[in-house]
């Protein structure tokens, strides 16, 4: 069974991803085939479009992509296996390469839409959601920071929403992530095959079009963070994680004691890393913000300023914990937030390589 289902009707491009039992997580062989269908497509001037959608164990749609494989990066880790360096170089690249698609591109985000997921639909210009999606970077949960292109399309969210996002792994429905400019329209879910196949009949496969459809098949959503919107702005703007945590835990709400606990779940290093990932990636472009997640998951992995090997890593201890023990309770180090140092996180936004031997060097 192929995890990846192309095929071109009329003058569009389809592409679903057909890895249901896993919630189709994205494997090195499915970035390789996403890349190579891409890049034949842009240079073909039949295919005018592109659409992208996943499938659930009942058929298409219910679930689009829930991130990359932790399974495999955690035997990775433990293994020594050198494969992820190829993951990451080459998922990032195809990260770019929506980012900056010549053609329309229209992801079908419906259901689950985590880590990886966001990678190959965030850059796509119709972000395209549902009554069913569920939206989150939660990759501090598992001692990771948000990549693929996180520290961009999350730092151009309002205020600081993005640094909240970040670090909390807060899930959006259609609402907020419309409101908070991560999807742009939201289907009405039993029309999602009717929309799909309607881009295959279009005679004019240009955005006007494109648009025109959309909106055929488009229904309101309901924003539900509004009330909140203050409160993230006001704690996730302080100047860093311990700030944060501070002014939420004497903050009586519920909303702000619920999130300092979130806080508290999450890995401290990767909460302190990745702040800084959002707001360094603020100035920068995606191609600049992708090689910096590149060096940065270097050393996620291979932490040497830690003198850690790779299965002592955060990342290690939070997929065991979340995914393969399932315990639910990791033992990260440093414990506490209060206790990282500048020391601790520095090191992780320094690149391995010379400029000009970086493995997104050709990236603009």
């Amino acid at each position: 069974m192929n995890d990846v289902i192309t095929e071109v009707r009329g003058r569009v491009g389809f592409i679903t991803l057909n890895r249901p039992q896993a919630l189709n997580a994205l494997s090195l062989s499915m970035i390789r085939s996403l890349t190579a269908s891409l890049l034949a497509w842009q240079q073909d001037d039949q295919v005018q479009a592109v659409a992208i959608r996943g499938s659930n164990k009942s058929g298409p749609f219910g679930a689009f992509c829930a991130g990359g494989d932790i399974r495999f990066f955690h035997q990775a880790l433990l293994s020594g296996d050198p494969s992820t360096e190829d993951f990451f170089t080459e998922e990032y690249s195809l990260n770019h390469l929506i980012h900056s698609y010549t053609k329309p591109f229209i992801a079908f985000m419906d259901g689950v839409v985590m880590g990886g997921g966001m990678g190959i639909s965030q850059g796509a210009s119709h972000r395209l959601v549902t009554a069913r999606t569920k939206m989150a970077m939660p990759e501090t949960t598992i001692g990771l920071f948000p990549d693929v292109g996180g520290g961009y399309f999350l730092s151009r969210c309002p205020g600081a929403a993005g640094e909240w996002l970040a670090l909390t792994g807060t899930t959006l429905g259609a609402g907020d992530a419309i409101a908070l400019g991560l999807a742009d329209h939201c289907i009405d879910v039993p029309q999602l095959e009717q929309a799909w196949d309607a881009l295959g009949q279009l005679g004019l496969v240009d955005a006007p079009h494109i648009e025109a459809l959309i909106a055929t098949y488009s229904i309101a959503s309901c924003a539900l963070l509004t009330s909140a919107r203050g409160q993230i702005d006001h704690c996730f703007s302080l100047p860093t994680v311990t700030d944060m945590v501070k002014a939420l835990e004497t903050d009586p709400s519920d909303w702000a004691q619920h999130t300092a606990a979130l806080l508290r779940q999450r890995s401290p290093l990767m909460l302190h890393v990745s702040l800084a990932q959002i707001r360094h990636a603020r100035s920068m472009t995606v191609a600049q913000d992708l090689r910096m997640e590149r060096d940065m998951i270097r050393h996620v992995f291979f932490p040497a300023h830690l003198q850690r090997r790779a299965g002592q890593t955060e990342a290690a201890e939070g997929i065991r914990a979340l995914a393969i023990d399932k315990d639910h309770a990791p033992q990260w180090l440093p414990a506490r937030i209060e206790v990282v140092t500048p020391d601790m996180v520095l090191p992780f936004f320094d690149s391995p390589w010379p400029e000009h031997s970086h493995p997104l060097r050709t990236l603009a």
